[in-house]
């Protein structure tokens, strides 16, 4: 007996050393493939050229590049013989699967998505990368279906690692909504780790940054009120998810009792993304950049603005998720919640900026994609706040998920999360969405 335990034990600690050997290429593959796919797609930024932030301050010929890129899109839907509906970020992490067929039809669309002003983010294309290069390695080696997952994940976590701030937001991010099962658990974790550490590195030394770099704020010291205040803020947030999904719907709803082919909703999607993105030149991409114009330059928009800018990102974010545009819901979402802090800190100026910032950055996110305490991570290590700071930080991103989740199970509302990948189905009104 004793020989059969140091036999079982000795196939752990193989299989181990086995995964954390694949955690530790799958961490290079995704270093290498995200820094070529964030080069590719970030040539989107540039074309847009020097421009103002007022209303109307964008050129008009956006549109034509816009609807352009909706063309593109409808062209490679056709000629890669894609399904209306792919699988978006939360659902490639929630199976831990990744069909490796599709890989390279996701990654053109979303690139071409995210150069022609999109406004989605890259986490699909880049867990799609890292996740299939996991799937497709432990199909090669013949391995279970668990193991195969494990790999999937890690091969996520190494895609996400030069995503955020911390390698360790990515992993977090993964366990939080993937949800490995228990016994898996431990392992997922260490060799989602690994991936997301080693992808980090790589990036850092080549680029010398991450995407979503430090997000500056004045400090502030705490004070007892700004527990209660970060009550009202997650309330706050709440209002903004349900707000978002109502414009998601009306969108849907739009299209889907529109006269409009499905397979043209991407040439319709760019058109108004773009005419959206001249008449507010903060709307368009994934907000990354213009998150930090808004930061720093939120006094002189003015409230009125910062709102419309509000209202139009959402606006698009819907759009680029409705009509087959293909990219993640994180970048545009942080940009939905930091703009709202920006506005409550404008409206209430004995309401620090930072601590405003940093709790709707945090909450908003949180609630939509069922990631709490990874947007809580996330919120601190980008604008470095205190650790008495991050109480209200949790306040809000608790207050804002429960809020959303119970009135969504009270009130049929729909899902906030969006896919960023495929139009809706056309059908009469009343027509149910399957999503």
């Amino acid at each position: 007996m004793l020989e059969d335990g140091n036999d079982g034990s000795t196939d752990r600690a193989a299989g181990l050393w086995g995964l954390l050997l694949t955690a530790t290429l799958l961490g290079v593959v995704g270093a290498v493939s995200g820094i070529v796919f964030l080069a590719i797609s970030g040539l989107g930024e540039s074309w847009y050229g020097e421009t103002g932030n007022g209303w109307f301050d964008g050129h008009w010929w956006w549109i034509a590049v816009s609807v352009s890129a909706g063309v593109i899109v409808v062209v490679l839907r056709k000629w890669l013989a894609m399904p209306d509906k792919t699988p978006g970020l939360i659902e490639d992490l929630r199976s831990a699967h990744i069909d490796t067929t599709m890989v390279p039809k996701v990654v053109a669309v979303s690139a071409v998505s995210l150069i022609g002003g999109a406004s989605v983010g890259p986490e699909v294309a880049l867990g799609q990368l890292g996740g299939g290069a996991g799937g497709y390695i432990a199909g090669r080696r013949g391995l279970d279906e668990a193991t195969t997952k494990e790999n999937t994940l890690s091969g996520m976590g190494g895609a996400f690692g030069g995503l955020f701030s911390s390698p360790f937001v990515a992993t977090a991010l993964i366990m939080e909504i993937a949800r490995p099962p228990r016994e898996r658990y431990g392992t997922t974790f260490y060799a989602a780790t690994v991936s997301a550490t080693i992808s980090f590195a790589i990036y850092f030394a080549i680029i010398g940054s991450v995407l979503f770099g430090a997000l500056e704020v004045t400090p502030y010291d705490y004070e007892n009120w700004h527990i209660l205040a970060g009550f009202g803020l997650g309330l706050l947030s709440a209002v903004v998810v349900h707000t978002y999904v109502a414009v998601n719907g009306l969108v849907k709803r739009a299209l889907s009792i529109s006269r409009i082919p499905s397979r043209l909703f991407p040439i319709c999607g760019g058109l108004t993304f773009g005419f959206v993105g001249v008449m507010l030149p903060l709307t368009n991409f994934t907000g990354t950049e213009q998150l930090n114009t808004i930061l720093d330059d939120g006094s002189e928009l003015g409230v009125g603005l910062l709102i419309a800018t509000l209202i139009g990102k959402m606006v698009t974010f819907a759009v680029s998720t409705s009509t087959g545009f293909i990219g993640g819901p994180i970048f545009p979402i942080l940009f939905l919640g930091g703009t709202t802090g920006v506005i409550v800190h404008e409206v209430f100026p004995d309401v620090p900026l930072a601590l405003a910032f940093t709790c709707m950055l945090a909450a908003v996110p949180g609630a939509m994609i069922s990631a709490p305490f990874s947007m809580v991570l996330l919120a601190v290590i980008l604008t470095q706040v205190g650790p008495l700071q991050t109480a209200p930080i949790l306040i809000a991103v608790a207050t804002s998920f429960l809020a959303y989740e119970g009135v969504r199970g009270i009130v049929p509302i729909g899902r906030a999360t969006p896919t960023a990948d495929a139009p809706p189905p056309v059908g009469p009104p009343g027509t149910k969405d399957p999503n």
